[in-house]
């Protein structure tokens, strides 16, 4: 959905959607997010102030995602709250080094006068996501020999404890006097 600045009427305009299971699409399989798990539900405020437009939202849903630890797929719930302010790009290049400030940091530059609200929920849904996604707190993850599921199985490659490359000096003798 594009929405066009230049056609907007003065006053907040209102975006209530609702994003089905196959609006993700295929995308890549070994990617951390591979779809949605149900609805996603989103409420947009597109406004202008000043030179700047601002989008207010918020989205709520579930999506399937992959653990990092065990790389099981899981539905994981997302609810976020956002404001992102629009600008349009600076007139006049800027020819040394500026300081931004954590306000400018929530400002993103207009290509041209045309908002991709796909785009933007889809930033937003990543931006969502914890830094590290687990299937349960409790996660025992891969047996980095043998690639085994530790939540599902024990394996034998547990039985050489320690680090590999520590496992060279189990080997070594002492000469005592």
């Amino acid at each position: 959905m594009i929405v066009r600045l230049k056609e907007m009427m003065p006053g907040p305009r209102r975006f209530d959607l609702r994003f089905e299971s196959n609006w993700w699409g295929g995308g890549d399989p070994n990617s951390q997010v591979l779809g949605l798990d149900g609805p996603l539900d989103v409420h947009l405020t597109l406004s202008k102030e000043g030179s700047h437009y601002a989008v207010d939202g918020s989205l709520s849903g579930r999506i399937r995602v992959r653990c990092d630890r065990c790389l099981e797929t899981y539905s994981h719930g997302v609810q976020s709250e956002f404001r992102v302010l629009l600008a349009p790009p600076p007139s006049e290049p800027v020819d040394s080094e500026i300081a931004l400030s954590e306000e400018d940091m929530s400002v993103e530059f207009l290509a041209d006068d045309e908002i991709e609200i796909d785009r933007l929920v889809r930033e937003q849904l990543y931006l969502a996501l914890p830094i590290k996604l687990l299937c349960h707190e409790a996660c025992r993850g891969l047996c980095p020999v043998c690639g085994a599921n530790l939540n599902r199985e024990a394996c034998k490659c547990q039985e050489k404890r320690g680090h590999p490359a520590f496992l060279k000096l189990k080997e070594v003798k002492l000469k005592r006097d």
